[in-house]
């Protein structure tokens, strides 16, 4: 029960001061825009929602901690989306962003959206990742050079010296 309040308390304070509360404080008195925008937005929500919803369970479930870096997983959370990108959670939140954009039609939050992706970036490679090498070593050096950082990776093949494929 600790473990979902301390959950909730990051989410309501964090991604919802990110992805809900400072976009609509931008854009509130501003009016939507058309249906099909509306709806594409609503398709975003959604589907960052969901994104984040489902990383917040696994970084509970499997990995016994939440998002926030004073309470970070004691576990290396490689399963569920984890499985595709390394920073699924970030995506989600960009996704609700690009969805108020849409909402709004708002270059606005297009470029707020732009910044908090640069800040998410350099808070991954100069914080996030380093902190992981550190207290997962040779595992996440593993997951880190099979999954990609921000989009799923395209598998390569090793190949031998002679060009062909390695066995």
């Amino acid at each position: 029960m600790k473990l979902l309040l301390k959950n909730l308390l990051f989410t309501f304070l964090v991604p919802g001061t990110v992805a809900v509360y400072i976009p609509w404080w931008i854009h509130r008195a501003r009016p939507f825009a058309s249906w099909p925008e509306t709806l594409g937005a609503a398709a975003l929500f959604a589907a960052g929602g969901a994104i984040y919803l489902w990383c917040l369970w696994d970084f509970a479930a499997f990995g016994r901690g939440t998002p926030a870096p004073i309470d970070a997983p004691r576990r290396l959370v490689v399963r569920g989306l984890y499985r595709h990108v390394r920073n699924p959670m970030y995506v989600g939140v960009l996704a609700v962003l690009l969805g108020w954009t849409l909402l709004f039609r708002s270059r606005t939050m297009g470029i707020y959206a732009l910044v908090t992706a640069s800040i998410f970036h350099l808070f991954v490679v100069l914080y996030e990742e380093p902190h992981l090498r550190r207290l997962f070593g040779r595992d996440y050096e593993a997951y880190r050079s099979q999954v990609g950082r921000w989009l799923p990776s395209v598998r390569r093949r090793v190949r031998s010296g002679d060009g062909s494929p390695a066995a």
